[in-house]
């Protein structure tokens, strides 16, 4: 192949939009979009990735004109963003579930900045964050990003995405599922709290001299984080479970499009 060929417009706007399509999976799936990777070094890794995965590249099927480019561009930009949402979903279930169980312990005011997002969020949610993230890379889930976008390039041609009845119906059931299982998660903390109050409760009134700042609320934060070293494993299966179901609903969308 000579230079004219690969310079040609079908190959410049087909690695255009490659390229799109690993920048912006960069910039919204965990793992690749820690706020602690420069700018630069992410738009680096899309580029690499790029060139590797180009000869895997099947033929565009988009008119050279600058319309449908343009709209080519913007379908790849938003099958990104898809991806990294209903990713980064599963992922701000930890980051619920920590900021109930700060909240039922008293650490509601007590934040600290999670590395992952950038912003400052409950201490508790800040430690399960990091426990979730390295649990994603024991999955390998940076392989995974990988190898869908290899897949995705055979049954998803590149500036092909559309937004169905089934993406919207699926982020939506995604939602309202993060408020379920984050408050599952955090069920056993809210429990020993509600029933720590009431026990509390009982003692001032039987003992008015007992007094709750100096000594139940230490005791208390003691028992919760026994319980969070107790059911923590337990919280990170779920999360697991939430990961892989995530990925085979992503491994449907082959099927819908």
């Amino acid at each position: 192949m000579n230079y004219a060929e690969i310079l040609s417009d079908a190959n410049v706007v087909g690695f255009l939009l490659l390229f799109v399509r690993f920048g912006t999976l960069f910039m919204g799936v965990p793992i690749f979009s820690h706020q602690n990777i420069p700018l630069p070094v992410k738009s680096a890794m899309a580029f690499l990735f790029t060139v590797i995965f180009y000869d895997t590249m099947p033929p565009i099927e988009v008119p050279l004109n600058a319309t449908s480019v343009s709209l080519a561009i913007l379908s790849e930009m938003l099958f990104g963003l898809v991806i990294g949402l209903v990713l980064q979903i599963v992922y701000s279930i930890i980051a619920f579930a920590g900021g109930l169980i700060s909240f039922a312990m008293g650490f509601s005011m007590a934040t600290a900045l999670d590395p992952q997002s950038g912003v400052s969020m409950p201490i508790v949610g800040t430690v399960l964050s990091l426990v979730a993230l390295m649990v994603l890379f024991s999955l390998n889930l940076h392989h995974w990003i990988l190898i869908y976008v290899s897949d995705s390039l055979k049954y998803i041609p590149l500036g092909g995405f559309v937004l169905n009845e089934h993406t919207f119906n699926y982020i939506i059931s995604a939602s309202a599922n993060m408020l379920l299982i984050g408050f599952t998660m955090a069920f056993p903390i809210f429990a020993l709290s509600w029933m720590s109050d009431i026990i509390f409760g009982m003692l001032m009134k039987t003992m008015p001299q007992f007094n709750l700042l100096v000594i139940g609320f230490p005791i208390k934060i003691m028992i919760s984080l026994s319980v969070i070293i107790a059911i923590l494993s337990s919280i990170m299966l779920l999360f697991k479970r939430e990961v892989l179901e995530a990925f085979n609903w992503l491994g449907s969308l082959f099927l819908v499009m």
